[in-house]
């Protein structure tokens, strides 16, 4: 099933797919594969083009960021990956500095006028909405939350072996006569880490956005100064939320990289 709006995820429930979210995330995603691809095949020792600096120095900071975790060699996936989820969750979090209304109105437009009016689920261009910031959609960053969970999981199994990822699970806190309470407090710290670390990035992205529309809200007062503050704010507003949208997509990086570490992390049992 398909979706793009409240009603319609309703009426088909849970297997509801909301495709403005993925479009936006595919297309984010894709964007990222062609230029870091395009300095990958472009690449000179000589004359380096700015691409090519810009991708060095991502690739750059996020090496420093892992190897500051990982031991050398232990993992090879990691740094790519990490950088992967840097790169990714930064563009889809740079979306929400686009007017929230601006690309669906532009889009309501087209629809409507394409389609000359004659049919009943566009009343108006202004009528046709979707979201343009996917990590202010729960199911992408929970999605992306749950991936690192299961990595976090193959990796405990496959460095640690079973039995020690069991003994992790069941013989801490207060040792083997009390596996029953080690087992139940061990699975919620276990399980409330991707569950924070989809939360997290979902409700700061969230937040900004509804702070943009509150913002927005100002300028359709008769007062003047009323709306001359409101654009200021939502000047102001932009350029604070630069800061969020970069360090909100380091901090999930840098967490990801993290729990994957303590995956890697062997202990006798």
């Amino acid at each position: 099933y398909l979706a793009n709006n409240k009603t319609d995820l309703e009426a088909m429930g849970f297997w509801a797919f909301n495709i403005d979210t993925l479009f936006f995330s595919l297309l984010l995603g894709s964007i990222f594969l062609f230029f870091f691809i395009n300095a990958a095949k472009s690449f000179s020792l000589e004359k380096p083009t700015k691409l090519q600096l810009f991708v060095e120095i991502m690739i750059d900071f996020v090496n420093g960021v892992v190897k500051g975790t990982f031991k050398a060699g232990q993992n090879t996936l990691v740094a790519p990956m990490a950088l992967t989820i840097f790169v990714w969750v930064l563009l889809m979090n740079l979306m929400d500095l686009v007017p929230v209304d601006f690309l669906p109105v532009l889009a309501g437009h087209i629809a409507y006028a394409v389609a000359g009016g004659s049919v009943d689920w566009i009343t108006s261009p202004e009528s046709f909405y979707f979201k343009v910031v996917p990590t202010t959609d729960p199911n992408i960053t929970l999605g992306m939350a749950f991936a690192v969970f299961v990595l976090t999981i193959y990796y405990s199994i496959t460095v640690k072996g079973l039995k020690n990822f069991v003994a992790e699970l069941t013989l801490h806190p207060f040792g083997k006569w009390l596996i029953p309470v080690n087992f139940v407090l061990e699975m919620v710290n276990f399980i409330a880490k991707p569950i924070s670390l989809g939360l997290r990035l979902f409700g700061n992205l969230y937040a900004g956005e509804m702070i943009f529309i509150l913002i927005a809200l100002m300028l359709f007062f008769s007062s003047i100064p009323i709306g001359v503050l409101g654009f200021g704010l939502h000047l102001v507003w932009a350029l604070f939320h630069i800061l969020i949208v970069a360090l909100q997509a380091f901090i999930f990086m840098a967490l990801t990289i993290a729990y994957l570490a303590m995956a890697h992390e062997t202990e006798e049992h």
